[in-house]
């Protein structure tokens, strides 16, 4: 196995060769190229306490035609590059190894792009599919002319193993936190200068969910290292996240259960306070703030001996306050953070299961919480408890319904400080020329975009307004699931890092899209994506046209 060499005769290109008088030997072959990559990047390159990475494959791909399968993501057309697979050794024998993918364009345009994870990772994320909520009618990253490269985070799923279960390792743990895309970052640049001559000129991040927590924890930790990092509805609070979700699932144990039909009663009754406020009513709650205050959920108490589907019991009604409340700490997190917000309103019966959908994919579920979870529980349920049992009590038979956080505080407080992605001083990524740029959808039920608004008005208050305006900017996608469900969602947001970081243009009010999921993905409905604390409000005309709304 060769090691990285960085000498003026290296591999690295003929032409530093021909510079530095050696010898100069013929151009090799694209193939040859690649599989010159079959290196070790020792330790040293690495810019964090690691061991060496080691390349295990890196072999040439031909250009690929797009594809849309029956089932599962769209598979972007892909031009000819060398995919290189590898890991970057622990220094805890006892920790898993990361693994990595970087992919290296034949036509490279000088750039990188690193990809996010999702949920608690474990699965090697390969840096092909089309960025978070990227048009399909586009090309990729890749196509563009980018390096593009991922991870799994520094842990391998394993069948009948809980997916948090690495926490209780502290190197795994920290890796998932923040040092994984980090070293990563660094062996793909080292592998970048090998196969062209000279690293990049601008390394992005995209990220959704668990990923957009990784965008955030980059700009606040590694600030200089990235130029433009899209985080779409981070998971930012990440321990208030994993608490309130372990509330929620206790609120709707037994008796507080909501079923199905009663979810639609919610739905129906948010859309009747609510949807109209913004001018149409289409089934999207465009004024969500608004909505807060009109929606009284004790309206749909049941009456004196009233049953069935048509009303909320009391237990049922704790249970949609609960979701509705914040959940507060009685001691601080990392950064000052004493509680975490409750969720918002809309979409709570949008179709589908997971990835999409709204209470039944992520809150209520199909069958009342159980302990352990079972598989029709809510996910909110599935992550909270096995998080609260891995990360926090550290003990995978804890009885859920004894936790008290104040027994926990110091291994709570220790998490926190690695998770939690909510430090509020970004003045060094800012003086570093980086661009920011967050996206919450406010009909998420998998995480509450009132963290990400909590999160940018703090920043707003350390940094004030006028600085945050010369490198951040914070939308609202009003009607939008998680995964970008619901209404429309699409957005070229690589584009508009680009602009934004090499161009100069910062982005004002964007348009969001909705697209038949078939080529040519014609657009069939469409919305001005506007800046916090504004919202699409109908002016009239074609209900499916962005030009119909103004940001209000």
């Amino acid at each position: 196995m060769a090691r990285v060499r960085w000498g003026n005769c290296g591999i690295a290109a003929a032409a530093v060769a021909l510079a530095a008088g050696c010898a100069s030997p013929p151009p090799p072959s694209v193939e040859q190229a690649c599989a010159r990559l079959m290196v070790t990047v020792p330790k040293g390159d690495i810019g964090l306490p690691s061991g060496a990475a080691t390349v295990r494959s890196a072999v040439h791909v031909p250009a690929s035609d797009l594809r849309v399968p029956a089932s599962g993501p769209l598979q972007p057309a892909l031009p000819a590059h060398c995919q290189v697979i590898g890991d970057i050794a622990p220094l805890d024998p006892k920790a898993p190894v990361i693994r990595f993918q970087v992919n290296l364009p034949v036509q490279w345009n000088v750039r990188a792009l690193q990809y996010g994870g999702g949920g608690f990772n474990g699965v090697l994320i390969t840096g092909l599919a089309l960025p978070p909520g990227a048009r399909p009618d586009r090309p990729g990253p890749l196509a563009r002319g980018y390096a593009t490269f991922g991870t799994d985070s520094g842990h391998q799923n394993r069948p009948g193993v809980p997916l948090q279960a690495f926490a209780l390792n502290d190197e795994a743990l920290e890796n998932f936190a923040h040092a994984s895309y980090k070293k990563v970052k660094d062996v793909a640049v080292a592998l970048m200068r090998l196969r062209y001559g000279k690293p990049p000129q601008h390394v992005y991040f995209m990220g959704s969910s668990e990923g957009g927590r990784e965008g955030l924890a980059m700009a606040q930790r590694y600030p200089g290292d990235y130029a433009g990092i899209f985080s779409r509805v981070p998971v930012i609070n990440w321990t208030g996240l994993q608490h309130i979700g372990l509330r929620n699932g206790l609120a709707l144990m037994g008796e507080g259960w909501i079923r199905p039909a009663q979810v639609k009663l919610v739905h129906d009754a948010v859309l009747a306070a609510c949807d109209a406020a913004d001018g149409l009513a289409d089934g999207i709650v465009g004024d969500y703030a608004g909505c807060r205050a009109r929606f009284d959920a004790a309206k749909l108490r049941c009456a004196p001996g009233q049953k069935g589907d048509g009303c909320l019991t009391e237990p049922q009604l704790r249970a949609v306050q609960a979701l509705h409340s914040p959940y507060r700490f009685n001691f601080g997190l990392a950064h000052w953070e004493t509680e975490y917000p409750g969720y918002g309103l809309g979409g709570e019966n949008t179709p589908g299961n997971f990835p999409f959908g709204g209470w039944r994919a992520w809150y209520s579920g199909d069958s009342p919480p159980v302990s352990p979870p079972a598989l029709g529980n809510g996910r909110a349920w599935q992550y909270g408890s096995g998080a609260i049992q891995y990360f926090y009590a550290q003990d995978a038979r804890f009885d859920l319904r004894k936790y008290n956080p104040d027994e926990f505080r110091n291994r709570i407080l220790k998490v926190s400080a690695l998770m939690d992605a909510t430090d509020p001083d970004l003045s060094r990524f800012h003086a570093g020329g980086g661009k920011l740029v967050i996206l919450e959808h406010m009909a998420d039920y998998a995480q509450s975009p009132y963290a990400g608004i909590q999160y940018w008005e703090k920043v707003v208050a350390r940094m004030k307004q006028p600085v945050v305006d010369q490198f951040a900017r914070l939308y609202v996608a009003p009607g939008v699931d998680h995964a970008g469900g619901g209404a429309p969602a699409n957005v070229d947001m690589l584009e508009v890092l680009e602009e934004w970081v090499e161009r100069g243009r910062a982005p004002g009010t964007l348009q969001v899209v909705q697209q038949e999921l078939a080529a040519p993905f014609k657009v069939v409905n469409s919305r001005p994506l506007c800046r916090w604390p504004a919202y699409p409000h109908y002016s009239g005309g074609n209900p499916a046209s962005a030009a119909s709304f103004n940001c209000r």
